[in-house]
């Protein structure tokens, strides 16, 4: 090779160099971690001009031209990255498994529920699991069940079950704290209103009839009454065969010994048996008043109460 072709080659690989530092290289030295976030729902979302705002990558298109090439390109969590990472090292990250992961409770679920979530989406072994179904079993009742309350989570997938409880229970610890000193006056311990919030969260067909859920439910407590909610029948019972976890009850099995059976003992089960949302919390403190002692939901869900045993029966043959 000529020493000018040789001149040229070395000019054409130092512009090429440059060409791929400034489009591809670190956009800084520094190896501080910062969360990166892309939300769950990416609508108008766009990762890499996030990224270039954000001051993590030098070129926009340069990571669009690599995630060109992705077929599912729906990523979702944090990502902790920092600004000696060059593009293709932060296009594999956020292309691989999130640091932190979204986790999405929705409805009142039973802690074991909520620990399948986690298993699924932090990657949990059964190990984990076992842990996080055993959490507070032992030292502390008031934190066993009821209080992994229901809302999005960001959650580090390296933390262990006792830190992911924390998160869940501090939650549920702000949310609640309003509404502290109205159960107070009203002589009502938070344990009691969280088991009665649950129950009118499994019982309940929609906003419309929790209040009255409610008062039922007081009114039959004041009278001493068995509950005979069968929620608290499909809580023993756990996860069937058909892997449901909330699945109906046999007449039979209401005869099963358990503590949470409210067919066979009177009062409140020992603990929640799920974790409310603050709407069902609200309507535990401030039932409806009614001298309703009975009721039923027909076949769109409406619900019809009753103040005596036989107008219960009539309204089991009127409306089911």
């Amino acid at each position: 090779m000529s020493k000018t072709k040789l001149i040229v080659f070395f000019i054409f690989i130092t512009i090429l160099t440059l060409f791929f530092y400034w489009y591809f290289g670190p956009i800084g030295a520094s190896s501080q971690k910062q969360i990166f976030i892309i939300p769950q729902n990416q609508k108008n979302f766009n990762i890499g001009k996030s990224l270039k705002e954000k001051n993590l990558i030098k070129n926009q298109q340069s990571f669009e031209f690599l995630m060109f090439f992705v077929k599912n390109k729906n990523f979702s969590g944090g990502y902790e990255l920092s600004e000696n990472m060059n593009i293709w090292q932060i296009f594999k990250k956020v292309t691989g498994r999130p640091d932190l992961a979204w986790v999405t409770v929705s409805g009142c679920v039973r802690k074991e529920q909520v620990g399948e979530m986690l298993k699924e989406t932090l990657g949990w072994n059964q190990a984990k699991l076992n842990e996080w179904n055993s959490l507070y079993l032992e030292e502390d009742t008031e934190y066993y069940e009821g209080v992994y309350y229901p809302d999005t989570y960001l959650i580090p997938t390296d933390e262990n079950p006792k830190e992911v409880s924390k998160r869940f229970i501090n939650r549920f610890n702000e949310v609640f704290a309003p509404l502290v000193d109205d159960y107070i006056a009203a002589n009502i311990k938070w344990t009691t209103g969280l088991k009665i919030a649950s129950l009118i969260a499994r019982e309940a067909a929609g906003k419309d009839d929790m209040r009255l859920i409610s008062g039922i439910i007081w009114n039959r407590l004041d009278k001493e009454m068995p509950l005979q909610i069968d929620a608290t029948m499909q809580y023993t019972l756990g996860k069937k065969s058909d892997g449901k976890w909330w699945g109906s009850v046999d007449i039979k099995e209401k005869q099963s010994d358990s503590p949470y059976n409210s067919y066979l003992y009177k009062g409140l089960p020992p603990t929640p048996i799920c974790s409310p949302n603050i709407n069902y919390i609200k309507a535990a403190l401030n039932p409806e008043e009614t001298s309703c002692l009975f009721y039923l939901h027909d076949a769109k869900k409406q619900i019809h109460c009753a103040e005596t045993y036989k107008e219960h029966l009539n309204n089991i043959k009127k409306y089911l």
